[in-house]
C-alpha cells in the first residue's frame, strides 16, 4: 500500500539454527519425532515427559523441536462452573483479570517491564471450566519468565482501589459484548436451559453480579486462596527446552507454593423437561437467528458418548451435511449456520445455530434442523462418512501443532481435564472406535424432545408458529509451467503444506460502483466449486483430509491459501487447482456468496461489531474519494450492482500468471511444484494489473470528529491521522517500535493500556495500528 493511517483503537471492551545431521540428512531432532511417532501410536508427534511436584503441582515439557522458542501455557481448573455462591457469578473471568495485578515483589509496571524486554507475547482466558495463562517468548527468558509467574500465582496482591478499577473493566467487556446478537442469544439459552449448575451462567457472569463486583474485595481474597492452588493447576512448557532442566527451575520458584485443601461440590442439574423455547427481542435491526440445542453429555476420553455426539452434530450440520447444503448453498434461505458442541467436564449443550435471511422462513428452518435430528435417531449415518470424519479430526487437530506456541495451546485445551497428556491419545483412541450404531445409539439418547432448547432473537416478532416445536418423531416417515509465475520457497519438517497464491488485485482495484467486485470474484473461487464440481462435492471431498482453500481480500492483494497434510497433498491438489483455473461460475453460488458478503457488511459490519465500524469508518473518512475509500467487501450498492458477468470479467482481468506470486511451505513432496506450474499454465499470461493511482488520504484541517450513533451499550472510538509510511519506507522499524510501546493490539505491556484501562479503568482495552488490521476482534496478528 502507498499509504496508511496511524490509528489508535479505544474500544469498550474487554530463527532457524543449525541442528546436527545424521546421514539419513534429518537432524538429529525429527529422527526422534518420527521413531517416537511411528513406535508408540501417540497422536502428539513430539517428545514428552511430566513429573508431579511434592505440593501437587503437575508439570509437562513437550520438545517441540522448533527452535529458540519457548511456550508456556498454565491451566487452573477453575471457571464460570465453580462459581456456586448465589451473586458471585462472572468471578473466575474476573479474577483472571486481577491477576495481572502485580504482587509486593514484581507490582504491574516492573512486571511489565520484565515481559516488554523479554519481547514476550502474554495473555491469558476464561472458559465455563478452566482459566488459561499463556507467553511464548525467547528460551533464554524461561528461567525469568517461571520466577515472575510463580510469583503471581503464590503472592498476588492489589489494593481496594485497583481491585474497583478492574471491575469497571469488566463490565466494559461486558458492555462490548453487548453489541453481538449472539452472545446474547447464547446468554439466555444458557439461562433458561440450565435451573441448577453455574453453567445457567455464561463466563463472563450475571449483569447484575458483574455490577456488584466493586463491592466484592473480601470475596476476590478468599477466591484466590480457595482455587489458584498447585493441585488445581499444570505448567506446560514446550520448544527448544531440555526436560531436566525444566524441571529444575520449575521445582526452584514453584516448590514451595503451598498446597490448599478448599473442596466444594458442583451442583448437579436435573434431568431435563422440555422443551424449552425462549425468545431475545433485538432493540437493533438484525436479522432473525435459530438455535436448536440439546442437552448433551459431558466430556469423556473413556465413554464413547461424548465423541459420537460430536461427531453426529458435525456430519448432521456441518459445511459438508446435506442439511448445511440444502439451507446455504440450494435454497439460500440461511446466511450462516455452525454447529457448536464444546467439550465441558460437565453435560451441557449441544446447538446448531442458523441466521436466517427473512423472518417468515424462521420456523422451516427450525423444523429442517429437527427433521435432521430425527432422521438420526431412525437411521444411522454411511459408514464411509463416519470414517470420514474421524480422518478429519485427527488431521485438523495435527493441523494446529505447526508452532511452538500452537502446540502448548492445543495441549493447554485437553491437560485441564485431569492433568495429563494421556487425555489426547485416550480421547482419539475412543475416535477411531466410534461405528455408525455409536453414533446413532447417541442421537437416541440425546436428541429427544425433553433435552431439546429452542432460542430464536430478532428484531420484528417471531412467526406464531415459533411458540411450539413439531414433536421429533413426527417429521420422519417410515419409509503445466508458467513462467511468469513467481515462486517462494520455505521448507521445514512439518508434514503440512501450505500453499499461498498472492494475486496482486484488490478492492482498490474494484470499479466505481461495483465496490466489492474484488471480494466477491475471490469468494466465487474459494467458495464456489470448479467447473466439474459443486462446492458441496469438495468441500465433502476436503473433510476426511482436514483441508482447506480460502480468500482473503485485502487493498491492493487477494490470497488464496490452501493448507492440507502432506499425505493427502494429491487428491487436495486435484481438487482445489481446478477451482482457481476452471471456476463453476454457477449462478445459484454467485446469489449465495453475494447476500453473503452484503450481510458481511451490512450486519456484521455496521450492525454488530463496533470495534470493527470505527476503524473501517476512520478509514474511510480519510481515504474518501481515492480507491482505499471503501472497505474489502465492498459497498451496499456497489455488491447490489455485481452481476455474475462482472466477476467472470475482472477474474480473467486480474487472475494472470504475470499477477501471481506462489508461496510454498511445509515438507514438500517432489512433483509438488511441477504440478502447481502446470496447473496455472491454464491462466492467462497477462498482463498484470497496474497499481491503483491517486491515492492520497484527507488531510484533516484541526480536529474532525464524526459521531455514529448507535442503541447499544458499547462504545468504539478511532482516531488517526494519514502518514506516508510502508513496510518498505525506512521509518517504518521506528514506527513499529512505538506503535508497541504505545499500544500493540490487545497487548497489556504499553502505554494506552496502562493509563486509560490500568489506571483509569476506563474501557476494556486500548490499542494502536500503523497499518490496516481487518478483524482484529477475532485474532493477536494481522493475516
Amino acid at each position: 500500500m502507498r499509504q496508511w493511517i496511524v490509528v489508535v483503537g479505544i474500544v469498550a471492551v474487554a530463527l532457524y539454527a543449525t541442528r546436527p545431521v545424521n546421514a539419513d540428512g534429518k537432524n538429529e531432532m525429527e529422527a526422534s519425532f518420527m521413531e517416537r511417532h511411528a513406535t508408540s501410536g501417540d497422536l502428539l508427534p513430539f517428545p514428552h515427559s511430566d513429573r508431579t511436584l511434592p505440593n501437587g503441582l503437575k508439570v509437562i515439557v513437550v520438545q517441540t523441536g522448533f527452535p529458540g522458542v519457548v511456550s508456556l501455557q498454565i491451566p487452573v481448573q477453575t471457571g464460570s462452573r465453580n462459581e456456586i455462591e448465589p451473586g458471585r457469578s462472572g468471578f473466575a473471568h474476573f479474577f483472571e483479570h486481577m491477576m495481572f495485578r502485580g504482587t509486593e515483589r514484581f507490582p504491574p509496571e516492573a512486571y511489565q517491564a520484565i515481559l516488554t524486554r523479554a519481547g514476550a507475547r502474554q495473555n491469558a482466558y476464561t472458559t465455563d471450566d478452566y482459566t488459561n495463562y499463556h507467553a511464548t517468548f525467547a528460551k533464554e527468558d524461561l528461567d525469568t519468565i517461571l520466577e515472575i509467574e510463580a510469583d503471581r500465582f503464590r503472592n498476588l496482591s492489589y489494593s481496594e482501589e485497583a481491585f474497583k478499577t478492574e471491575a469497571r473493566a469488566v463490565l466494559g467487556e461486558y458492555n462490548k459484548n453487548s453489541a453481538d446478537p449472539i452472545q446474547k442469544l447464547v446468554e439466555i439459552q444458557r439461562d433458561h436451559a440450565f435451573t441448577t449448575h453455574p453453567y445457567k451462567h455464561t463466563t463472563m457472569g450475571f449483569l447484575k453480579d458483574i455490577e456488584d463486583m466493586p463491592r466484592q474485595f473480601e470475596y476476590s481474597r478468599l477466591f484466590f486462596g480457595r482455587w489458584y492452588r498447585p493441585e488445581r493447576t499444570t505448567i506446560i512448557v514446550a520448544g527448544d527446552v531440555q526436560p531436566d532442566e525444566v524441571f529444575a527451575l520449575v521445582e526452584k520458584h514453584w516448590g514451595e507454593w503451598r498446597r490448599g485443601g478448599h473442596e466444594a461440590r458442583i451442583p448437579e442439574e436435573p434431568a431435563p423437561k422440555g422443551p424449552i423455547h425462549v425468545h431475545v427481542p433485538w432493540t437493533t435491526p438484525t436479522l432473525p437467528w435459530v438455535a436448536v440445542a440439546f442437552h448433551a453429555p459431558a466430556f469423556s476420553e473413556t465413554e464413547k458418548d461424548y465423541a459420537a455426539l460430536d461427531l453426529l452434530i458435525d456430519l448432521t450440520y456441518g459445511p459438508t451435511s446435506e442439511l448445511y447444503r440444502r439451507l446455504v448453498e440450494t435454497d439460500q434461505i440461511v446466511d450462516t449456520m455452525f454447529p457448536y458442541f464444546p467439550a465441558n467436564a460437565d453435560p451441557y449443550l449441544a446447538t446448531v445455530g442458523a441466521r436466517v435471511k427473512r423472518l417468515e422462513d424462521c420456523p422451516a428452518v427450525r423444523d429442517a434442523v429437527l427433521k435432521a435430528a430425527a432422521e438420526a435417531r431412525h437411521r444411522p449415518i454411511a459408514a464411509a462418512r463416519v470414517e470420514d470424519a474421524k480422518s478429519n479430526a485427527r488431521y485438523a487437530l495435527l493441523r494446529t501443532m505447526d508452532n511452538t506456541e500452537a502446540v502448548a495451546a492445543t495441549l493447554a485445551r485437553f491437560v485441564r481435564f485431569r492433568r495429563s497428556l494421556d487425555t489426547l491419545n485416550a480421547l482419539f483412541r475412543v475416535y477411531e472406535s466410534l461405528s455408525p450404531e455409536d453414533l446413532q445409539t447417541a442421537a437416541r439418547r440425546y436428541l429427544t424432545d425433553e433435552r431439546l432448547v429452542v432460542t430464536t432473537l430478532s428484531h420484528e416478532a417471531m412467526p406464531d408458529a415459533m411458540r411450539q416445536s413439531p414433536k421429533l418423531d413426527s417429521l420422519v416417515t417410515a419409509s503445466e509451467e508458467a513462467s511468469e509465475a513467481r515462486f517462494v520457497v520455505r521448507r521445514s519438517m512439518l508434514p503440512l503444506i501450505n500453499v499461498k497464491m498472492l494475486i496482486r488485485a484488490g478492492s482498490a482495484h474494484d470499479p466505481r460502483g461495483k465496490e466489492g467486485l474484488a471480494t466477491l470474484a475471490a469468494s466465487m473461487i474459494a467458495d464456489a466449486g470448479s467447473k466439474g464440481r459443486t462446492i458441496d462435492e469438495i468441500r465433502r471431498a476436503l473433510y476426511p483430509m482436514a483441508g482447506s482453500f480460502t480468500a482473503q481480500v485485502d487493498k491492493e492483494m487477494t490470497t488464496l491459501t490452501g493448507v492440507v497434510h502432506r499425505d493427502n497433498w494429491e487428491r487436495f491438489a486435484d481438487l482445489v487447482l481446478p477451482m482457481l483455473v476452471e471456476p463453476g461460475f454457477r449462478e445459484a453460488d454467485f446469489q449465495r456468496l453475494r447476500d453473503a458478503q452484503r450481510n458481511a457488511l451490512v450486519q456484521d459490519l455496521r450492525s454488530d461489531n463496533e470495534e470493527e465500524l470505527g476503524k473501517e469508518r476512520l478509514q474511510a473518512n480519510l481515504f474518501a474519494g481515492t480507491p482505499y475509500g471503501h472497505p474489502a467487501l465492498g459497498t451496499a450498492a456497489g455488491i447490489d450492482s455485481i452481476t455474475r458477468e462482472d466477476v467472470m470479467e475482472f477474474i480473467a482481468r486480474a487472475y494472470t500468471r504475470a499477477n501471481l506470486t506462489v508461496g510454498l511451505a511445509g515438507d514438500l513432496p517432489e512433483g509438488l511444484i511441477p504440478r502447481i506450474t502446470r496447473a496455472l499454465s491454464a491462466l492467462p499470461a497477462g498482463p498484470a494489473l497496474p497499481p491503483p493511482e491517486n491515492v492520497v488520504a484527507h488531510r484533516p484541517r484541526g480536529i474532525e470528529v464524526e459521531i455514529i450513533a448507535k442503541d447499544t451499550r458499547a462504545t468504539a472510538i478511532s482516531l488517526g491521522h494519514p502518514i506516508e509510511v510502508t513496510r518498505s519506507h525506512p521509518d517504518f522499524p521506528a514506527l513499529l517500535l512505538a506503535r508497541t510501546w504505545l499500544g500493540e493490539h490487545r497487548s497489556s505491556v504499553s502505554r494506552l493500556f496502562d493509563r486509560i484501562r490500568e489506571a483509569r479503568g476506563m474501557n476494556y482495552g486500548d490499542y494502536a495500528y500503523i497499518e490496516a488490521f481487518p478483524r482484529g476482534m477475532y485474532q493477536l496478528l494481522p493475516d
